[in-house]
């Protein structure tokens, strides 16, 4: 049921908001209604159709919520966004020049953003409906909300031709979260498209996601393939991995408008220091125990161990550092078939003919899985 306020009340709890909003490290603050994204829905089923979406089969579950707001809380009358800029201290594309370690993600370095914004979410949601006597529904990311387009409607950005929303005050480096409220509270306007003649962000792919300006065809994007996909990464796609073992970066590192963008000031969003370019020998010893203590608390750790080391065993294969060798060498006999498959390919990449081959004749005939019995095939085509 909507919550009758007059203008002047509305204005007061936009500015209570605002100061709220500020209060809790959010770095902007806008208003739309949950009817400002007619278009979204016939977008998200044309994005669907083409199949870009890969194995992200929730998106297709949660269509409907997604494409109208009012499908996801019938009683919803303003929608309000918030922005936290999480800016790197340093350009994170640097890193990928130093095979001998791993290049993380920006927004996975320290702990996970969904926990920190949506815990100061409730509590600014908390009191606004306190203070209105209106109720509030907080949503970050998981939900089943577009984000994206609401944001843009709400004037906070626009999604750019990498589909990310930018900022003209903040550039790529946006967590974005919401609150749902049956308040009407005036909106903001909407911001318009400012990415021009720039193909920056397309150009830099290393995958060529992009099959054209505002499309991502994600199951060509190493983000989605480190964290998203399940199974062994396509061969097309590993060489292109270089040392990224989780997201990517380039494409938001490259837009012109981060120049306006500071350094992230909430201080659980700085990277850890461990976590900015680790060792790739450091990484390869984790063993699952390991990896939870190290990743506690990081978004990293919910992909699981097996993934990480697939994604760390590729970056090994790229590194040309045969140094790598024994611990590639220990995990051709890990449990996991996507770890084994990985190490395969990364022996192939750093071992010579004949140190394959000799592990080949020892592994092959009790092997049993048929994606690991595929990589041995593959690998030894390689090699040969």
């Amino acid at each position: 049921m909507a919550t009758s306020i007059s203008e002047a009340q509305a204005a007061r709890l936009k500015r209570f908001l605002a100061e709220e909003a500020k209060a809790e490290g959010f770095d902007i603050m806008a208003v739309t209604t949950p009817d400002a994204i007619p278009q979204a829905g016939a977008r998200l089923r044309q994005y669907l159709a083409s199949g870009h979406h890969g194995t992200m089969q929730w998106l297709e579950e949660t269509l409907e919520r997604r494409a109208d707001p009012r499908v996801l809380w019938p009683e919803v009358r303003s929608v309000i966004m918030l922005a936290m800029n999480y800016g790197p201290e340093s350009d994170p594309l640097p890193v990928l020049a130093r095979r001998d370690r791993a290049a993380i993600s920006v927004y996975a370095q320290n702990r996970d953003y969904h926990d920190i914004i949506k815990g100061k979410l409730k509590q600014i949601a908390s009191r606004f409906a306190a203070r209105a006597g209106s109720d509030v529904k907080v949503f970050v990311d998981t939900a089943p909300v577009m984000e994206k387009p609401l944001a843009e409607a709400a004037g906070i950005g626009w999604q750019g031709k990498h589909t990310n929303l930018v900022s003209r005050s903040h550039g790529s480096w946006l967590f974005l979260g919401s609150i749902f409220t049956t308040a009407e509270i005036a909106p903001d306007r909407p911001e318009t498209d400012h990415c021009g003649s720039c193909r920056a962000c397309l150009d830099i792919c290393p995958t060529s996601a992009f099959p054209a300006p505002y499309q991502l065809d994600a199951r060509r994007c190493i983000s989605y393939l480190t964290i998203e996909h399940k199974g062994p990464i396509a061969p097309e796609f590993r060489k292109a991995m270089g040392n990224r073992i989780y997201g990517c970066d380039d494409c938001l590192a490259v837009c012109p408008w981060n120049k306006f963008a500071e350094a992230a000031h909430e201080t659980k969003l700085k990277a850890r220091d461990d976590l900015k370019a680790p060792r790739l020998e450091t990484l390869l010893a984790l063993d699952d125990t390991a990896f939870r203590a190290l990743f506690s608390g990081s978004p990293v750790k919910r992909i699981g161990r097996d993934r990480f080391l697939r994604n760390v065993l590729i970056a090994a294969g790229n590194s040309g550092d045969a140094g790598l060798l024994p611990h590639v060498e220990r995990l051709l006999g890990d449990p996991s078939p996507v770890v084994r498959g990985a190490a395969i390919w990364a022996l192939s990449q750093l071992s010579e003919p004949r140190i394959f081959g000799e592990w080949r004749k020892k592994l092959t005939a009790s092997e049993r899985d048929v994606t690991v019995i595929d990589e041995w095939r593959m690998a030894d085509c390689i090699i040969s």
